[in-house]
């Protein structure tokens, strides 16, 4: 499965799925580190999703040798607010990657708002962009951007799902 041109192009990546208190996980990582968690519920999809989010990549299925990556995922998603020895391979626009690592910021057990997060940042952003930063990241909860929330503190959407978004919250101790 290889799409021409997109950021990962020509590169091999490696990928496996483990199970999860919020549903399958598949991972994907090649040799600058792991370059994508999604979670949701269909292997088929998962996979399609991963082509997707890792566009140019050629994906081969090795969960033998991703088994520490996949058992830090597991582990990091069953305790949210845990470190996780994981290498990232975070490559996005400017914006993005600003706000992925101000995200890594936000302690766990805690939450912050799109405006917020705008406001911190050491480039220009509006709240939307933050959003938009957010719906673009392929790396689930090791970029928590499960952690921000509208600014009157409700929750609102999740690439993986609104209601694990309540779930990671909730299990990291947010009131």
């Amino acid at each position: 499965m290889t799409i021409d041109g997109g950021p990962f192009a020509g590169e091999t990546m490696r990928y496996g799925f483990t199970d999860t208190v919020l549903g399958i996980a598949a991972v994907a990582s090649g040799t600058r580190g792991v370059a994508a968690i999604l979670i949701g519920d269909d292997r088929a999809r998962l996979v399609r999703a991963l082509g997707e989010a890792l566009d140019g990549a050629r994906l081969e299925e090795d969960t033998t040798g991703l088994r520490a990556e996949l058992e830090a995922v597991a582990g990091l998603i069953a305790t949210p607010g845990g470190e996780a020895a994981l290498t990232l391979d975070l490559r996005g626009s400017p914006i993005e990657l600003a706000v992925w690592e101000a995200l890594r910021r936000v302690p766990s057990g805690e939450t912050t708002s799109y405006g917020a997060l705008a406001k911190g940042l050491p480039l220009p952003a509006t709240a939307q962009e933050v959003g938009a930063a957010c719906a673009a990241n392929r790396i689930a909860v090791a970029v928590p951007c499960h952690r921000v929330v509208k600014a009157d503190g409700s929750i609102s959407g999740y690439r993986w799902g609104v209601q694990r978004k309540r779930r990671l919250i909730n299990m990291e101790g947010v009131a």
